[in-house]
């Protein structure tokens, strides 16, 4: 077992010599999400690091077997001493108490009464897959956060993007319900929580376009375009693609063209004509290129 394993965190409490009784109705929480966070009936637990890394394994993991979890944990180490720095782990874990596990057989997973905020997760994407709207809120909130920040052990990279990609498309999904739907406001509000996950990713972008179109707002549909384009040519030194240029076609296409020439099959604009009766023309806005 490395050092790390065998020291307790800052501030962990010294395991006691026989596991707690587990109390009816005892309501613990295991957060992931946002950073590692055990919570009983509410209250903060403190958990030694190397009890952290075996946790949120096994909860990322549930059912795997130890020689998974030991060549995960241990990667580096021979098979033979991975295998009992994890029965020593275990050990650990099970007179510690503070977060149940069940072994059957040769598989670990969490006890089921800890809830994880991942499985909740899951849970509101089925929800809203299923045209439930009413996770909608939890996955606004859950946007905000990547598992376990600041964890680069080569099994928690995966599964932060994995999630990551699972919270992004269940933001647009829900953008794009409540956009059929006519609930513009909603829609920006998942619109814009996806752009606060990943502000280069194109999808959310095209879809504030898209509603602020639907809403009649043309200008803040171009300010929504060229914020994005101009983000994208500083970051990347990219262009948006075709699909998003095309949604406001319609709107640069009479200001962008050279004076003189007109779209395919119109007709010229009678000589000094106004825009509407008795209202003096306006100056074109300047369009930024």
């Amino acid at each position: 077992m490395t050092p790390e394993e065998s020291a307790p965190h800052d501030g962990a409490r010294r395991a006691p010599a026989h596991p707690p009784e587990r109390q009816p109705g005892r309501t613990i929480q295991l957060f992931l999400l946002d950073g590692f966070s055990l919570l009983h009936d509410g209250v903060p637990v403190v958990v030694p690091r190397g009890l952290q890394r075996i946790i949120a394994l096994v909860g990322l993991r549930p059912g795997a077997t130890r020689a998974h979890l030991a060549g995960l944990l241990w990667p580096d180490t021979p098979e033979e001493r991975a295998m009992s720095s994890l029965r020593t782990a275990l050990w650990r874990l099970r007179q510690d108490g503070s977060c149940p596990v069940l072994t059957s057989g040769d598989t670990v997973r969490l006890d089921p009464v800890v809830r994880l905020d991942i499985d909740d997760l899951v849970r509101a994407a089925e929800r809203i897959s299923d045209g439930d709207p009413r996770w909608a809120a939890r996955i606004r909130g859950a946007g905000r956060h990547d598992l376990l920040p600041g964890w680069y052990d080569e099994w928690v990279l995966p599964e932060r993007e994995r999630l990551r990609q699972l919270r992004l498309h269940m933001l647009e999904d829900i953008a794009r319900g409540h956009l059929r739907t006519g609930q513009h406001g909603e829609a920006l509000q998942a619109a814009l929580e996806a752009v606060r996950a990943e502000p280069l990713r194109e999808t959310p972008h095209r879809l504030i376009v898209e509603i602020h179109l639907a809403e009649g707002n043309a200008y803040e549909a171009l300010q929504a375009f060229y914020v994005y384009r101009d983000l994208l040519l500083r970051e990347l030194q990219l262009e948006p693609s075709e699909t998003m240029c095309a949604l406001l076609s319609d709107l640069l296409a009479p200001i962008s063209r050279p004076p003189g020439v007109r779209l395919s099959g119109s007709r010229p604009p009678p000589a000094h004509a106004e825009p509407y009766p008795g209202r003096p023309a306006q100056p074109a806005m300047p369009v930024r290129r």
